[in-house]
């Protein structure tokens, strides 16, 4: 973790060049997953927030670029990408081999994160053995769905349900347990924990399903523009804002690369 830190530190080296070579007016264009607290989401004033939204929001500051927010269809994420709808993916997304096979460009590694089982209060799902023959739902195009895929690390675990159900957001997973249309969700942790300290009668299951690292995605050809990003966060870092910034998401700290002693 220290040679990542380290490597993304010295990106701000290259900050100021990388920048040279956008009009200083650029506006900066984040993709986001619209409904996935901690990291991005709308607040109760109808404004986008999240620590990934005020982290880039942050860094377009110091590059002097105005900054706007569009809402991906998760599944659809890179083909949006690829469209011009967005500058990047930046909303707790899993770095993929495939993604890098597809020659997308990736940022540095920033969360160490972790898929969970999430269940209603009194159920009888005590831990992944007891998936057996239940109904499980699953964002579509994440990590969770990957993992329980035909050739997922998951795929045994996947083939004991008696149906995986895929929706397209999270709050419509939380939604069918909260209705009974599903036993139990496998979703990331900070999304679970961040459910379950806002609606009550939830449970996260101690159970860690699969291990991964969030970064921010650019198309094939942005590699400078993932540089001054890179470059504007290491100095976000240095300078104490993105701990200030960590300071709002106490749930996600002990997971933030940049952070980790």
């Amino acid at each position: 973790m220290k040679k990542i830190f380290a490597i993304v530190l010295a990106l701000c080296m290259v900050a100021a060049l990388s920048v040279s070579a956008f009009a200083e007016n650029k506006t900066f264009v984040m993709g986001i997953d619209a409904e996935y607290p901690p990291f991005s989401y709308m607040d109760d004033n109808g404004d986008y927030t999240g620590f990934d939204v005020e982290v880039c929001k942050a860094a377009c500051e110091l590059l002097g670029w105005d900054f706007e927010i569009f809402g991906v269809n998760w599944d659809e994420k890179l083909v949006q990408l690829d469209a011009f709808e967005c500058d990047c993916v930046w909303s707790g997304m899993t770095i993929l081999d495939s993604m890098k096979e597809a020659g997308y460009v990736l940022s540095a590694p920033y969360f160490d994160n972790t898929q969970v089982i999430l269940v209603k209060e009194g159920s009888d799902v005590k831990s992944s053995a007891d998936l057996a023959g239940k109904v499980v739902a699953v964002q579509l195009g994440t990590s969770g769905e990957a993992m329980l895929g035909e050739d997922g690390d998951q795929a045994e675990l996947a083939a004991s349900f008696a149906e995986l159900v895929t929706c397209d957001s999270f709050l419509k997973c939380f939604t069918e347990l909260g209705g009974d249309a599903v036993d139990a969700v496998i979703v990331d942790k900070p999304v679970a924990d961040s459910y379950v300290a806002e609606n009550a009668g939830f449970v996260v299951l101690d159970e860690e399903l699969g291990s991964e690292q969030y970064g921010i995605a650019f198309r094939a050809d942005d590699a400078e523009l993932c540089e001054a990003i890179e470059g504007a966060v290491a100095e976000l870092v240095e300078n104490g804002t993105y701990a200030e910034i960590a300071e709002n998401y106490p749930d996600i700290v002990n997971n933030l690369i940049f952070l980790a002693e």
